[in-house]
């Protein structure tokens, strides 16, 4: 239970930090990334905040009626992936582990989350209270510690 409320906290204080942004506020770098990675998307805002004492560029692209975030870093380079799939699409220690944790709840989103090699998966839960919270887990279903 701790480790959930970690995790909204970290949630929570990470959009608090978060500050909309225009295209052209963007560096050239991020700015020729975000057209790049849009090609085949629907760009539907920009956001800008500090993690780790660093700028990073956040997009938030929309493909085939699905989410996808990017998380870009000064030159351009993206840090992260936050990709909407479809729960039968993870592994099954995954999906195993968020459907115990949303017991009595309702999962209303599930995303792939890619940050170099590594990958997790978050899914958004509506739990019986009526609070959503956000819960992360690895491939082999551990809890997935937020940065």
């Amino acid at each position: 239970m701790k480790l959930l409320y970690v995790v909204t906290l970290v949630a929570l204080t990470a959009l608090a930090a978060e500050k909309k942004v225009k295209f052209e506020e963007l560096p050239p770098a991020v700015q020729a990334a975000v057209k790049e990675q849009t090609k085949n998307a629907t760009l539907v805002g920009l956001s800008t905040e500090k993690q780790k004492g660093k700028t990073v560029y956040e997009a938030e692209t929309r493909i085939g009626g699905r989410s996808r975030d990017l998380l870009l870093d000064q030159t351009g380079s993206v840090i992260e992936t936050e990709e909407e799939v479809d729960m039968e699409s993870i592994p099954a220690p995954a999906r195993s582990a968020i459907q115990k944790r949303a017991a009595g709840g309702t999962i209303s989103k599930v995303e792939k989350v890619t940050a170099g090699a590594a990958i997790s998966y978050e899914a958004a839960i509506r739990t019986k209270s009526g609070k959503t919270v956000e819960y992360a887990v690895n491939a082999d279903g551990m809890s997935h510690k937020e940065n």
